[in-house]
């Protein structure tokens, strides 16, 4: 699983326009853009260090957290439905696709197959590697669902019980890491991203609602990287990380806990921007698009990573490359470079369906350039 990968929330907030919020946004936005392009890089080149460096996966369910908290001062009905809304149409583009690709390969949908309509869990695929690179990004979409739908008593919990709503699932996923909880097989995978990544929606929540600023500014240096982080480094190398073919993302608890000290730094510095700094303005239509299209780009990420490597490894055929050249054939900067050329691909076909899914008019390349002419670096 990699977190596996990721967005914006996948349905960005329309929030109130409340001053300390929007100060928060351009940071949000360059995290979310981080995240997903550490994701795109993690699942190509595989480094087990970068999820070490990054959590992308906890950054992005904090963030959403945070979003998510920020809405419900509406009505809870109203912004579940919203994000629903926004969230599915993407989801049912990318199903369409496999799934008509499937059925070409003799794929015949069974009553299983309305998870690729309502992904409260894992949809049926095909054992082909084309198949799972399609559907694998659904699992960040399951999680990003269900924590939607509990948010409004995830929110309550939290403001009546802070401290113990914030760590209750880092508790869960060491009962379950135990096995002291045995789950249902279609339920299992939905309780373990709970587990793994509610700490971060939490601590999302937690920072929207002012609990961190409230904090000595001391605690939470002392506490992330001497606690949490170190904790969750010792439960990995405790269970096989650093071997071959093991890990971060394949060992929950260690994952819960690093991602939980590394968001707590993040969201602790986090700088009050309400427009670019000078020296980050350039990155300004980089980062919206990302961010206008995040969903997008982590639900094609894998499939483009798999026809990027299938296209170059054709190049060997090539003499002049084969002979001449042999390191740049060998080298993972031309296909993720190749890779995001696709990403670009997918933005252009299949991104205005965020748009439609958000009941605004299709836009083929959302990178705010429109808002920059009028001399806005704020949305």
């Amino acid at each position: 699983m990699t977190p596996s990968v990721t967005g914006t929330t996948p349905a960005h907030a329309a929030a109130p326009t409340e001053a300390p919020a929007a100060r928060r946004d351009r940071y949000f936005d360059l995290l979310r853009a981080l995240a997903l392009f550490r994701v795109v890089l993690y699942h190509l080149v595989g480094w087990a260090w970068l999820p070490l460096l990054f959590p992308s996966m906890g950054v992005m369910f904090a963030l959403a957290g945070a979003l998510m908290a920020r809405s419900l001062e509406r009505p809870a009905l109203q912004v579940i439905r919203s994000r629903v809304r926004r969230l599915l149409p993407p989801v049912w583009v990318l199903g369409a696709v496999c799934g008509t690709l499937m059925v070409v390969h003799g794929w015949r949908p069974g009553p299983s197959a309305v998870f690729w309509i309502l992904p409260l869990s894992d949809p049926p695929f095909l054992a082909a590697e084309w198949a799972a690179d399609m559907a694998e990004p659904l699992w960040y979409l399951r999680a990003y669902l269900w924590f939607v739908l509990l948010s409004p008593l995830l929110l309550r919990l939290l403001r009546r019980f802070p401290w113990p709503a914030l760590l209750a699932p880092v508790a869960l996923s060491v009962l379950l890491s135990a096995g002291q909880l045995p789950l249902p097989g279609r339920i299992d995978s939905a309780v373990t991203d709970f587990s793994t990544f509610g700490a971060c929606w939490m601590l999302g929540m937690a920072h929207q609602e002012g609990l961190l600023a409230r904090l000595p500014r001391y605690v939470v240096p002392s506490l992330a990287p001497v606690l949490l982080m170190p904790a969750g480094l010792w439960w990995a190398t405790r269970h096989g990380f650093g071997e071959p073919g093991v890990e971060l993302d394949g060992i929950p608890t260690a994952q819960a806990l690093w991602s939980l000290g590394a968001v707590l730094l993040l969201l602790h510095f986090s700088p009050s921007w309400q427009e670019w700094p000078q020296r980050l303005r350039r990155l300004d239509g980089v980062v919206t698009l990302l961010n206008s299209r995040a969903v997008t780009v982590y639900l094609w990420h894998n499939v483009c990573i798999l026809a990027a490597a299938t296209l170059w490894d054709r190049m060997w055929s090539l003499d002049a490359l084969s002979e001449g050249a042999p390191w740049l054939l060998e080298s993972w900067v031309p296909v993720l470079l190749l890779a995001w050329a696709l990403i670009a691909l997918c933005i252009l076909l299949f991104g205005p369906a965020e748009d439609l899914a958000a009941r605004r008019r299709p836009r083929l390349w959302p990178n705010g350039t429109p808002l920059r002419k009028r001399g806005s670096h704020t949305r």
